[in-house]
């Protein structure tokens, strides 16, 4: 094989050799993913060092075995170009057996074809020796399948040219700069190529420049990266962050427009598909201010702001970012969304568990005051009247007169001590519910016989309306409790020969309303809103009975524990009425 070595083959076979080292030193330098233009470097020199090669041979033999070697080059040259740019760009499933199969399908059997084709002549019609020009080059005449390929080819360099152009229009210039350039590269060989196709560059009627102009972006492509590590932030990387941030991310040009973002910055929107690359700040945050205000800042700030989305109210955070150039000039805004809705959540239950503990610690203080005060003065004042009858000091007829007076003392003795027991069993151990379905009559009618005898020496009448079938469904020992505080304050804050009404009806969605509703004092409007927010306070009756606000607290208690709730409606002067709400059987 006999080789003569004239000005165009010795500058292929020389920069090709060069590209092919470039290529090689890169495909180890560079990741997996930007790897890829390595290898389609490697494969475009290896198509023009057989080039060189052809062109330095003297025979058609000769060239007719180097272009067997050569169309290596020009077989997988576009397939390798579509794989970088899918795997450039972050395509996930560029390695699935039907993206492999599509891409690589039309270069094997192009290489299969040119292998075999002095057998069927589909790739090549015809081929000869050619000695019009300075030195003999390949005659040829096209097949079939020559032109598949050719269209093939074009059609592999635009496609991965768009995908490039689509993922990174509007990405930030470090970016675009790359994405520009390897456009380029790409573009560059493919023109010279179509004035070869179409006979309008073509020197001596048979010399390819497409070779050439591969040599050229390439050569210069590969000094670039090497200089200037023009790969150092890579996309697939970057990619990859972007998408495992949690938090959302928007970056925005000094237009106001999406350059960047990351699939969890969605969440972040009341419509998620507005969110996409070249979008304006206002078509996605039209109706928020408050986020429009922050890309015109030149200052990093943080807001907290709250979007509606599928009905449910969100609260987020949102810092800005500006991005500004040496001469401080905003060139774009780096928006970060936090979603803050749990956490204010979980801090608003802080604050009322904090309210709580100190409403608890106040009722611990009363508790206390209660033990020495209004338990201790009613159970010495028996023990010094047992004392001085025991001494002679009281006859014994004094002693009777007086039992009325302290009967009623023990009464309400006997209320508060259920009370203290049952509110400090609830606060040590907890209370444990035990539901269960009972008729309410016999419950207003229990507590009317527990009480009647207070009523009667007051002079009040206690009137009970309820249906006999009317059931509920809740723990009795608590509701006994319950009633009986609510009519115990009815009688207490009631005028003599007043009325105490009691009436039981069913209510809306399931439920059955017990209305306690007395004609006395009333409560005052200062007194309404404390009782309506669960603050403790206390109010002597109208026979001068002590109070404590321990019931109160109890009844409201205990009915949240058995899925219900306390109404009261009251006027000053003219009685108050309690309300019981609870889950009907």
């Amino acid at each position: 094989m006999e080789l003569e070595i004239n000005f165009l083959s010795a500058v292929l076979i020389f920069t090709s050799l060069l590209v092919v080292g470039i290529s090689t030193f890169l495909s180890i330098k560079l990741n997996e993913a930007t790897r890829w233009i390595a290898l389609t470097m490697f494969f475009a020199s290896v198509w023009s060092l057989f080039y060189g090669l052809e062109l330095a041979s003297k025979t058609l033999e000769d060239m007719l075995f180097w272009i067997k070697l050569e169309y290596l080059g020009i077989s997988f040259t576009p397939a390798v170009w579509i794989i970088f740019t899918l795997r450039y760009t972050g395509f996930r499933d560029w390695n699935s057996k039907w993206v492999i199969l599509l891409t690589f399908c039309i270069p094997v059997i192009t290489y299969l074809l040119v292998l075999t084709n002095d057998f069927h002549h589909l790739h090549y019609a015809k081929t000869w020796l050619e000695d019009s020009g300075p030195f003999p080059f390949l005659g040829i005449e096209i097949g079939p399948w020559y032109l598949i390929h050719t269209i093939y080819s074009y059609l592999a360099f635009a496609i991965g040219t768009l995908i490039l152009w689509k993922r990174f229009q509007f990405s930030d210039p470090l970016f675009k700069t790359q994405t520009q350039l390897i456009i380029a590269a790409g573009l560059f060989p493919l023109f010279f190529n179509l004035m070869y196709q179409l006979e309008i560059i073509k020197p001596y009627e048979g010399i390819d420049l497409t070779p050439f102009a591969f040599l050229f972006t390439y050569l210069l492509l590969g000094f670039a990266i090497l200089q200037y590590n023009l790969f150092s932030i890579k996309p697939i990387a970057h990619t990859k962050i972007m998408e495992n941030i949690t938090r959302g991310v928007i970056v925005f040009n000094s237009k106001n427009k999406i350059i960047e973002y990351n699939p969890a910055s969605k969440k972040f929107c009341a419509n998620p598909s507005k969110i996409k690359m070249g979008a304006h700040v206002s078509e996605i945050f039209e109706e928020n201010q408050k986020i429009l205000a922050l890309l015109e800042s030149f200052e990093k700030q943080t807001i907290t702001t709250e979007y509606q989305k599928s009905g449910e109210i969100f609260n987020i955070k949102i810092e800005s970012i500006p991005i500004l150039d040496r001469k401080s000039i905003l060139g774009g805004t780096i928006l970060i969304f936090d979603d803050i809705t749990q956490e204010m959540k979980i801090n608003q239950q802080l604050r009322e568990q904090a309210d709580d503990l100190r409403q608890l610690n106040d009722l611990k203080d009363k508790f206390f005051s209660i033990i020495s005060h209004d338990l201790k003065g009613p159970v010495f004042g028996v023990k010094e009247l047992i004392g001085m009858t025991e001494n002679g000091m009281i006859s014994k007829e004094e002693f009777i007169e007086m039992l009325p007076e302290v009967s009623r003392n023990m009464e309400q003795v006997s209320i508060l001590l259920e009370n203290l027991l049952a509110w400090a069993s609830s606060q040590i151990r907890g209370e444990y519910v035990e539901p269960q379905e009972f008729q309410v009559l016999p419950l207003l009618e229990n507590q009317k016989k527990l009480l009647g005898r207070i009523a009667e020496e007051n002079k009040i009448k206690i009137e009970i309306d309820s249906a006999e079938d009317l059931r509920i469904i809740a723990d009795r020992n608590m509701m006994d409790l319950v009633i009986r505080n609510l009519v115990s304050n009815a009688v207490k804050f009631s005028d003599p020969g007043g009325i105490i009404k009691i009436s039981a009806n069913s209510g809306k969605d399931q439920t059955v309303r017990i209305e306690i509703r007395d004609f006395g004092a009333g409560i005052s409007q200062e007194n309404l809103i404390k009782l309506r927010d669960g603050i403790s306070f206390t109010t002597r009756g109208l026979h001068n009975e002590s109070g404590t606000g321990l019931g109160l607290i109890l009844v409201r208690d205990y009915l949240k524990k058995n899925k219900g709730h306390l109404e009261v409606e009251s006027e000053e002067g003219s009685g108050t009425a309690f309300t019981v709400v609870l889950p009907s059987a």
